[in-house]
């Protein structure tokens, strides 16, 4: 009879201690994916970061690539701003945040699904729309840090005004 208590009482511990760990991981991805966010327009550090050296990436409008692209994309925009004006004037002008986001871990691999809000940022070019996409990112979890190892991206289509 006390095996049988030893073992549960060891038994609810470690389900503890799990979905302890579980949530600690859960909040280290979403802080990730957050801080990537806030950085993805113009911080090619953030970019570095984030993406697995072995990325593959499905974009919305059906490239794939890897991260070289996306940072050999990132570095061409740069040298292409000639002036300071320039730089205050392109993807900058975007801000993106993560809605409904939903991570599942099964170990050192994590999948994270979300919608993502591309809008103008306040005082921006109005000529730039408000877009979102769903986008679903497999990472990997590598010497103690999360990495995006696949991304796939769907634009979701604005919907039309109902007319009256």
């Amino acid at each position: 009879m006390r095996s049988r208590t030893l073992g549960c009482t060891v038994g609810v511990i470690l389900t503890l201690f799990q979905s302890s760990a579980f949530a600690d991981e859960r909040a280290k991805l979403n802080h990730l994916l957050n801080h990537f966010l806030a950085g993805a327009a113009d911080d090619i550090r953030v970019h570095q970061r984030f993406w697995a050296d072995d990325l593959i990436y499905t974009s919305s409008s059906g490239q794939r690539f890897g991260k070289a692209e996306i940072l050999a994309g990132m570095k061409k925009t740069a040298a292409d701003k000639t002036t300071e004006e320039e730089s205050q004037t392109d993807s900058a002008a975007m801000r993106y945040r993560a809605e409904a986001t939903d991570i599942r871990l099964l170990g050192d691999t994590a999948i994270v699904a979300f919608r993502l809000i591309a809008e103008p940022q306040p005082g921006a070019d109005r000529s730039a729309s408000k877009m979102e996409f769903f986008n679903t990112g497999t990472f990997i979890k590598r010497d103690g840090e999360w990495r995006a190892l696949a991304w796939q991206a769907t634009k979701i289509p604005a919907v039309a005004p109902a007319s009256p």
